[in-house]
């Protein structure tokens, strides 16, 4: 077996591992600590139970949300830094987030949950970002061209639209609203419904079957446009679909987990420095690093000041912040002795 090959099942063993390690703390962890040992007994004979209801009706679903949330984010960093060929690009760049955010806020001074029902948030924040990859899409696109750095900016220039809007609606809005407006833009794996959940797993997992099928489209984006039509790419109708399968990644996550900042750049840039730029394992790294990452970060979230919970995009954010000066300090310093 080539060397290449055989190195990168052992990563993906390695952290499968880890995933799986974290998920099991996450589910043990918390005010009322379960240890482990206890987990399948409770699982056969505690239903009925508090220690049970902790379980598998609080912790258990936030860490699949957490699964599916993480590895989507991160797919969607992985495709977007691959197509702008910049590992500083991130899912929200291109102004999803903030689309998703203002339907949200007008879903919520509006009070249209008391017509819709619990999925009027999510619904609300869906519909925002479809609105906003629209918009973004269509201002971009020239004669038939998806134009990559008029996407970019597009999308920075409608982030900032959003984000004046969802304060001009923060501003007018009641003082009983704010909580839930400002909770929500700060994320929260505090999902109740599985039939949301389930659709998230299968959305991310589906994006990552379909984003392996880019692979070789990725890796020849990485040596630039033209590189990439001499090799045979069809480069606008693969940049068109990889946009669409970030975007609706991203919209989903944001629609249902909130604002959740730094996975999708912190994430495939460590992945990157580790297990380098072939798309063929990066892809699957990044979806699983950035999964560990989220439940590692909501547990945090839940316990560092228990029984009070943070909102996990600040666990996300200061952390994720802190990480990545740290690795630019120490690239920095690589590159000085070059």
């Amino acid at each position: 077996m080539n060397r290449k090959v055989t190195r990168w099942i052992i990563w993906t063993l390695v952290l499968t591992g880890i995933l799986l390690i974290t998920g099991a703390s996450s589910l043990c962890i918390g005010s009322a600590g379960i240890p482990l040992r206890e987990i399948v007994p409770l699982m056969r004979f505690g239903r009925g139970t508090t220690e049970y209801s902790i379980l598998f009706d609080i912790r258990l679903p936030r860490i699949i949300l957490g699964f599916a949330v993480g590895g989507a984010l991160s797919l969607a960093g992985v495709i977007l830094q691959g197509m702008f060929r910049n590992p500083l690009v991130e899912p929200y760049t291109l102004g999803i987030s903030g689309g998703a955010a203002l339907g949200v806020c007008l879903n919520t001074a509006l009070r249209m949950s008391h017509a819709t029902g619990s999925l009027s948030m999510p619904l609300s924040g869906f519909f925002g970002a479809v609105v906003i990859i629209a918009a973004v899409y269509s201002l971009s696109l020239r004669k038939g061209m998806l134009r990559i750095q008029q996407l970019l900016l597009t999308g920075v220039m409608i982030s900032f639209i959003s984000s004046s809007l969802i304060m001009l609606i923060m501003a007018v809005s009641r003082t009983e609203d704010l909580h839930g407006i400002i909770f929500w833009i700060m994320g929260s794996l505090q999902e109740p419904s599985w039939q949301l959940i389930k659709l998230t797993v299968i959305v991310s997992i589906c994006g990552l079957a379909v984003s392996h099928l880019f692979c070789p489209d990725l890796n020849a984006l990485s040596l630039g446009e033209e590189e990439a039509l001499h090799l045979g790419i069809n480069v606008e109708r693969t940049k068109k679909l990889l946009f669409l399968l970030a975007a609706m990644l991203t919209g989903l996550s944001v629609s249902i987990a909130g604002i959740i900042g730094f996975v999708g750049l912190v994430v495939p840039h460590f992945v990157r420095l580790f297990l380098g730029g072939d798309h063929r394992i990066l892809l699957i790294g990044s979806f699983l690093s950035g999964a560990t990452f989220l439940i590692l970060c909501d547990t945090l979230a839940r316990t560092i000041i228990s029984p009070m919970e943070l909102p996990v995009g600040v666990i996300t954010g200061i952390l994720g912040g802190t990480l990545f000066v740290y690795a630019l300090s120490k690239r920095r310093v690589l590159f000085g002795r070059s």
